[in-house]
């Protein structure tokens, strides 16, 4: 019993889901609130979509863990919630719930019907792992970015993650987060005062079914989610040994938003970034186990989508320095080993260090992030030195 109670409340487990959970909230939280302004939600209503988000994120989070045993770690569409702000104006609420239930229901389809796993398998490691590297290489430079404006803060966090990979390398990231939070605390970085503990309700809002903003919006928003999500989402998988099957993770995904969606679930979709730390060395040792760290952060989920507005006002009380540091920490061994895995075959070498670059410069077209096309562009390059 003391066993089998130990494994589930592993220390490096419980800090890996918290840590994805806090980095995905804090990153994007404000992008959501600003999409649901734009179409006139009421406070009541925006706190129904932070229910349906968590909620619908939680549920897949330990659903699709615990079945396939993998550590499939779900999200919003950052880059999709980004694009309803500018998308949705003009509309009403319940077009914009039309458009949300039009999105999930092409991305069941896209799922469920295999077309997306099928054009996966064309997809080499190497590539993967290349696209991987390049998405994160970001959050690593961004620590030390951050340092001198923030030297106590960071410096610390910086010297204790290398004590601890040395000396305690399961407990190196918590360890970390939590001197962070000592330091941030002794500086009076953090400020909870204002925060009240409120539960969410969540609030029935009823479709409308445009055709032109079903076409103008809800495709884009479909294919913003797949190429910028579910394509990097998979290659994370892919590229850290895990051959989940992709179909029944999009289609589930996409079956979750079509009951959600009209209480405000917009898209659901396959982490990419915060997947990362829960699949990372540091979250456990042994792949087969690391599961358990994405079904930690579905619980943190469920408890976000419960509290709702509440939770993201704490997480926004964190200072950006430590967010980011913990962040860029965290994923400094994922990067390490994504670059490994992308340039040791030589005859892929140009196709991963193009897909690599590529994706971690940051280029977007059509409002598709550098993730889909890094993969475009080292495809590209592959069929061309194999034509060679």
């Amino acid at each position: 019993m003391h066993r089998g109670l130990s494994r589930w409340l592993s220390i490096s487990h419980i800090s890996s889901g918290f840590i994805a959970v806090l980095v995905g909230y804090t990153s994007s939280a404000a992008i959501v609130f600003q999409a649901a302004h734009t179409v006139g939600a009421s406070p009541a209503e925006i706190s129904s979509w932070l229910w349906a988000l968590g909620v619908g994120m939680g549920a897949t989070c330990i659903g699709l863990s615990l079945y396939f045993k993998s550590p499939i770690l779900t999200a919003w569409s950052t880059p999709g919630a980004a694009l309803l702000i500018t998308g949705l104006a003009g509309l009403s609420l319940s077009e914009a719930i039309g458009i949300f239930l039009f999105n999930s229901l092409l991305i069941t389809i896209a799922g469920f019907s295999g077309w997306f796993e099928r054009l996966m398998r064309h997809v080499p490691k190497s590539l993967a792992a290349a696209m991987l590297a390049g998405v994160l290489l970001r959050f690593g430079l961004d620590v030390f970015v951050v340092l001198p404006t923030q030297g106590v803060l960071v410096g610390l966090m910086l010297v204790c993650y290398l004590l601890g990979r040395r000396f305690f390398p399961l407990y190196a990231v918590p360890t970390t987060f939590l001197i962070g939070l000592l330091v941030a605390s002794v500086q009076g970085l953090l400020v909870f005062e204002s925060i009240r503990v409120e539960f969410a309700q969540p609030v029935l809002m009823p479709p409308t079914f445009v055709l032109s903003s079903l076409i103008g919006v809800g495709l884009p928003l479909f294919v913003v989610s797949m190429a910028s999500q579910n394509v990097p989402g998979l290659a994370v998988l892919r590229a850290n040994g895990y051959n989940t099957p992709a179909s029944p993770l999009v289609g589930w995904t996409g079956f979750t938003g079509l009951i959600l969606a009209p209480f405000g679930g917009f898209s659901f979709n396959l982490a990419a970034i915060t997947a990362a730390i829960c699949i990372s060395k540091d979250s456990d040792p042994d792949p087969k186990r690391r599961y358990l760290a994405t079904v930690w952060a579905g619980i943190f989920y469920l408890l976000t989508g419960i509290f709702g507005a509440t939770v993201v006002n704490i997480f926004a009380a964190f200072p950006s320095a430590l967010i980011i540091g913990i962040a860029g920490l965290a994923l400094l061994g994922t990067i390490g080993n994504g670059l490994v895995v992308a340039l040791q075959d030589e005859k892929e070498r140009d196709a991963a260090l193009i897909t690599f670059l590529v994706t971690a410069s940051g280029l977007t077209l059509f409002g598709i992030g550098s993730g889909f096309w890094g993969l475009l562009f080292g495809m590209a390059t592959a069929w061309i030195n194999r034509r060679n």
